[in-house]
C-alpha cells in the first residue's frame, strides 16, 4: 500500500467514526427510549467491549494465542460469575496476569 493510499484510508476511517459519533448525538432521545430499542442500546457497549477484549486477548496474528491474558480473563470471568465487586474482578485479573508473567508464562 502506498503512503498516499494509507493516508486516504486513515482519513476516511476517521471521517466515518466522526460521522457515526455525530449521528449518535443527533438521534432523538425518544428513539432510544422506545421499548424495542432500549434493551439493545443498553447491551451494545458491553457487546462491543467484550468483542474487543476477546480479539486482543486471543489474537496472535494468524493463530489462537493462549497466554497470561487468557488465564486472567478466565479468572475475571469466574469472579464476575461469583458476583464479586468490579474492583475485585479487575484486581484479580491483573494479579493473575502479573503472577503468570512473573513465573515466565508469556
Amino acid at each position: 500500500m502506498t503512503e498516499a493510499a494509507l493516508w486516504v484510508t486513515l482519513l476516511g476511517a476517521a471521517a466515518v467514526v466522526l460521522g457515526t459519533k455525530l449521528a449518535g448525538q443527533l438521534l432523538p432521545g425518544s428513539w432510544l427510549a422506545s421499548p424495542l430499542v432500549a434493551p439493545s442500546v443498553a447491551l451494545l457497549t458491553v457487546a462491543l467491549l467484550a468483542g474487543l477484549d476477546a480479539v486482543q486477548t486471543f489474537d496472535g496474528g494468524h493463530r489462537l494465542t493462549l497466554d497470561a491474558r487468557a488465564a486472567a480473563l478466565l479468572v475475571a470471568a469466574v469472579a464476575l460469575w461469583r458476583k464479586a465487586p468490579f474492583l475485585v474482578v479487575v484486581i484479580l485479573g491483573a494479579a493473575t496476569a502479573a503472577l503468570l508473567r512473573y513465573l515466565g508464562w508469556e
